[in-house]
């Protein structure tokens, strides 16, 4: 893919980095960290007096200012009821600022490490504070954002990829035929399910965005980065904290719905769209790459995304995807 022309973020120098700073009102002291992001730039600056702040700066085109800012009012409602997740800080009467050609925010630093996931209390732990971020998210709907439906994360990923000519020419009916019929598995799941409540979601609850601590004010899990944050069901945020073969998965469900269930009532239904929506991912997963591959850092970072492994592999991966959709779902109570 050509990359002759020169992308927004060549122009996001440390020293822009440093004036869109100082544009706030704050100093800066000159020390920089690039953290692990590719959709935004993402960087620790430290500062003359206090802590290191985090800067966010917003891929160009990507959010519209309202959109963003549906997220921050989100962040901040949940901050407001002490659940631990990491608003953006308001500086001059707002949270989100212009620099330049970027939009960006700062945020406090928060550490911590990865959860333990094999530990029953800590899944019981993560899932009462998702059920206490769901319950928030009821309360009412995102305007602007999108939504994840199997149109935004499913159709419109197969048609970019197929227009664009990403998928090598000799695996193309392979890929296309096998995400046609991956696509018609995941609208079954759907009817299955029937109609589910769709509420205001974390969108990317992986683990690289919960954090552990264990001391300080509030130990425990705390919730980062809602850069994703859509309208969508439940289970999205929940299956993304199940791992390992089917039993194990049972097992796990079973504690974070435990916790969940002490401040959101689960619907059972929507156990009939994890592997749906795993597909979904795999299938946006594809497409994001494709769509910022004029992106250097994304070459660097996967180069393996351009070879004829890569698209074997999705072809196989989302073959054994369309068996998982066939079987029983996982449940909450006896077989």
């Amino acid at each position: 893919m050509s990359q002759t022309v020169r992308h927004p973020f060549s122009s996001l120098t440390p020293d822009c980095v440093m004036d869109a700073l100082e544009s706030q009102g704050l100093s800066p002291d000159g020390r920089q960290l690039a953290l692990n992001s590719y959709e935004n730039r993402v960087y620790q600056v430290g500062m003359e007096e206090g802590p290191p702040l985090v800067a966010k700066f917003y891929r160009p085109g990507r959010w519209t200012d309202t959109q963003i800012l549906e997220e921050h009012a989100f962040v901040a409602e949940l901050a407001e009821r002490e659940i631990p997740v990491v608003p953006a800080l308001k500086l001059n009467g707002a949270t989100l600022h212009q620099f330049g050609a970027f939009r960006f925010a700062l945020f406090p630093r928060r550490g911590g490490r990865a959860p333990e996931l094999g530990d029953p209390a800590t899944l019981e732990w993560l899932g009462r504070f998702m059920g206490r971020i769901h319950a928030v998210g009821a309360i009412t709907p995102y305007r602007k954002r999108p939504a994840l439906t199997l149109e935004t994360f499913g159709i419109e990923s197969r048609d970019w990829l197929l227009a664009h000519d990403f998928i090598p020419a000799e695996l193309l009916d392979a890929w296309h035929s096998t995400v046609d019929q991956a696509l018609g598995r995941v609208e079954h799941c759907y009817e299955r399910a029937g109609p589910v409540a769709s509420l205001r979601l974390h969108g990317d609850c992986h683990m690289g965005n919960v954090l552990w601590t264990d001391s300080g004010d509030m130990p425990g899990p705390h919730f980062v980065d809602f850069d994703d944050s859509r309208m969508g069901p439940a289970i999205q945020d929940l299956w993304m904290l199940l791992s390992g073969e089917r039993d194990e998965m049972q097992r796990q469900l079973l504690d974070v719905v435990s916790g969940y269930e002490d401040f959101m009532e689960f619907d059972p239904r929507e156990l009939h769209l994890i592997e749906a929506l795993r597909t979904l991912r795999l299938l946006h997963f594809s497409a994001w790459l494709a769509r910022r591959w004029d992106d250097p850092a994304f070459p660097a970072a996967f180069p393996w995304f351009s070879g004829h492994r890569y698209w074997q592999d999705r072809i196989l991966e989302l073959r054994e995807q369309i068996a998982l959709m066939d079987e029983p779902p996982l449940r909450l109570g006896p077989a």
